[in-house]
């Protein structure tokens, strides 16, 4: 099977993708679990808010493919589990691939597999470690038809950020995504800059889909108006978690997303879709 088939699972028939990330339990980072302690709860809520996919881990997968109906968003399989999350880094920082990842993600039907291309400052070794992972990943997607997701981060110091924090350089972003690409990603979730007015020029970087990271939790108004802005510089569509799962309304601001990512709605028009429910 060729990847392109797969692909085609993920975007609608807009041509677009809104993946919602719920795989934030693979970190061992508690603050992390907020708005998914009942992770099938979450699941159910958003498959009846209808995404066009979700982001789960290997352990976690089954609730949404135990679903039954064929309309149910796709499986994007996370690969890949780091400890470089915290406000202050371990002695030891580490990502390290699930074993057999692609017979995983076949074995549980997935549409996608994702992987991370980590840039921490000062920590060249974790970003090597990335590298690795990413050479062993991408001759078994090619084997088997399964599209890679390269997520490239650019982090700030733990310390300054808080861990987890995107940088926002544009230089930064677009070499990373750029590295990604080479090494052979066929879409990319990749940080948003500083000024989403310049995102093509991560579009053009990357060379083949790019859904945009969420990153922290932002005001709803903040978050609607970026996502308009980044649709319209060239992004193919979103992959977020914290701005949906903690939110007060979950299913409704997936809604909300769904409208600007495919139908172009504007900030008034999202805003409106989240507070009708």
């Amino acid at each position: 099977m060729s990847a392109a088939y797969r692909l085609k699972r993920l975007f609608n028939v807009s041509g677009k993708c809104f993946d919602v990330a719920v795989d934030h339990g693979f970190f061992n980072e508690h603050r992390f679990l907020d708005g998914i302690e009942d992770l099938g709860g979450a699941v159910e809520s958003l498959v009846a808010a209808a995404p066009d996919a979700i982001q789960l881990t290997v352990g976690q997968a089954e609730l949404l493919q135990r679903i039954p109906g064929r309309h149910k968003p796709a499986l994007v399989l996370r690969t890949d589990v780091a400890n470089c999350y915290g406000v202050s880094l371990p002695r030891t920082l580490f990502s390290r691939l699930i074993g057999d990842p692609v017979e995983q993600a076949l074995r549980l039907d997935a549409a996608c597999v994702v992987v991370n291309l980590l840039l921490l400052p000062g920590q060249p070794e974790l970003h090597a470690q990335c590298i690795e992972n990413i050479c062993r990943l991408k001759p078994a997607c090619e084997r088997f038809g399964m599209p890679l997701m390269i997520e490239p981060l650019v982090m700030q110091a733990n310390e300054k950020g808080g861990g987890y924090m995107v940088d926002g350089d544009l230089h930064k972003i677009v070499a990373l995504v750029r590295q990604a690409r080479e090494l052979g990603a066929d879409l990319i979730k990749a940080d948003p800059c500083d000024d989403a007015t310049q995102y093509h020029e991560v579009v053009r970087a990357a060379g083949c889909p790019v859904l945009v990271r969420g990153g922290g939790k932002a005001a709803e108004r903040e978050i609607f108006a970026r996502t308009v802005e980044l649709m319209k510089q060239g992004a193919q569509g979103i992959v977020y978690g914290r701005n949906v799962i903690q939110h007060p309304k979950p299913a409704a601001i997936t809604r909300a997303f769904m409208a600007i990512v495919h139908d172009g709605a504007s900030v008034e028009r999202a805003t409106e879709i989240v507070n009708k429910v």
